[in-house]
């Protein structure tokens, strides 16, 4: 009996013990952390990155259910960087011990001030400081990357941001991935047809704020002699000044189309036995504007 008893205190203690559940090799130990909010809440989005003493990344991830970061590393000096959508960055040192636990416990993130939107008014792409590139997947193996060199753009910021509005045109002919048989190929009738359809235009007059600089913005894409409803997911950077003093606004975009919801075609061509890009296409932008004239 005094024997069970002392084995169910061993378990009742191996369970209760932060190192029980992970396996850690004998020159290794963990380290952990447990973030919340500055109401206690536990922030479920958090990322994680820990770096060595070279600023090499060893290990990264996100938090899980509870806001908790646990992992096994060598024994070391290491910074441990926390960010998470509308908190501010939170940065540490910790040195692990062989076979210790290495906790810096609970980690209060402090909410961001969200940058200062565009002043209302009449704003335009600076096209020289912007890109709007894709990738795609080349017959579902490779990735092909391409850019359109040629866009223009306008943003109308309204007094409340919500009602805002933005018309981007882009010459389908620029397009641009490097090769220029694929190019040749991607702007005939197969592909784009530029000759019956110069210009892609999106106009977007629906914008959701989504949290911390997170906006979504709705709108009208017409592409192929068709329109669909595409939204861009935003990432606002915020005010920044160029060269000669100007103010600039900043923000990365993205979104996902699907070829044949604008009826570019593909399985003729393989029937035809031609190689051709795969059916999802991801659109990446990063826009500058300025103040209109």
């Amino acid at each position: 009996m005094f024997g069970r008893l002392m084995g169910n205190r061993t378990n009742r203690a191996q369970r209760a013990s932060p190192l029980a559940a992970v396996q850690t090799p004998p020159d290794a130990g963990v380290l952990s952390c447990r973030v919340l909010d500055p109401v206690n809440e536990p922030v479920t989005n958090a990322e994680f990155a820990v770096s060595d003493t070279m600023g090499r990344t060893v290990v990264s991830g996100g938090a899980d259910p509870y806001g908790s970061f646990v992992t096994a590393v060598p024994a070391g000096e290491y910074r441990l960087a926390v960010s998470a959508e509308g908190f501010t960055p939170y940065r540490a040192t910790a040195r692990v011990g062989e076979n210790c636990l290495a906790s810096l416990g609970d980690v209060i993130l402090q909410v961001a001030q969200p940058p200062e939107l565009p002043a209302p008014g009449d704003w335009e792409i600076e096209p020289t400081h912007s890109s709007i590139g894709f990738t795609a997947r080349h017959i579902g193996l490779a990735r092909i990357h391409g850019r359109f060199n040629s866009f223009a753009g306008a943003v109308r910021i309204a007094e409340q941001m919500e009602r805002s509005a933005m018309h981007v045109v882009i010459d389908a002919a620029t397009i641009d991935t490097g090769v220029r048989m694929r190019d040749d190929h991607l702007r005939s009738a197969d592909f784009l047809d530029v000759q019956r359809f110069p210009t892609l235009e999106f106009y977007g007059d629906r914008f959701v704020h989504r949290g911390g600089t997170r906006w979504g913005v709705t709108g009208a894409l017409s592409l192929h002699g068709v329109t669909r409803t595409v939204t861009l997911d935003i990432e606002y950077l915020g005010l920044g000044n160029g060269m000669e003093g100007e103010v600039r606004a900043a923000c990365r975009a993205t979104t996902e189309l699907h070829r044949d919801d604008f009826t570019v075609s593909w399985q003729t061509m393989l029937s035809r036995g031609i190689a051709v890009v795969g059916p999802s296409i991801r659109v990446d932008l990063d826009v500058q504007i300025v103040p209109k004239g």
